[in-house]
């Protein structure tokens, strides 16, 4: 029997291998924030559960105050991006998105969407070391 996917052109295969900067900065910065939303949830989740034995319930509520609007708007203003950060960030925080803002500030809605865009930008290019900075930023901010 065939293993999944071995039949497909090999430069689809590595789904998970970087994108170039110019690939990843002609994708639409929403788009950025979408895949960097769930990156997002992944890291603090991920620390949440290696440096906890709580139930899923006590880590899911913590995870909520780290993952939500508010707060993801106040590490953006903290975060000192690159200048092509940047650039992803405020083309995401100023791009018209389809959803409206629910139970937060639609500044903070902006603002999170940056930011969410930036890591998404991140994680597309393959920029492990600076995607671990920023969150050691984000992570070192919640504590205090």
């Amino acid at each position: 029997m065939p293993r999944l996917g071995t039949d497909m052109p090999e430069e689809k295969k590595d789904l998970f291998s970087p994108l170039s900067e110019s690939e990843a900065r002609l994708k639409n910065p929403v788009v950025l924030a979408y895949i960097g939303d769930t990156i997002y949830d992944l890291y603090v989740r991920t620390k949440l559960v290696k440096e906890s034995d709580e139930h899923v319930n006590e880590l899911n509520g913590r995870a909520r105050q780290i993952v939500n609007a508010a707060a993801q708007a106040k590490a953006a203003e903290r975060i000192a991006f690159t200048e092509e950060e940047e650039a992803v960030y405020k083309r995401a925080r100023n791009a018209k998105v389809g959803t409206a803002a629910k139970n937060m500030s639609l500044g903070d809605y902006h603002k999170a969407t940056g930011l969410e865009a930036v890591i998404g930008y991140l994680y597309l290019t393959g920029a492990r070391e600076r995607l671990d900075a920023i969150f050691e930023r984000i992570f070192e901010d919640e504590q205090s």
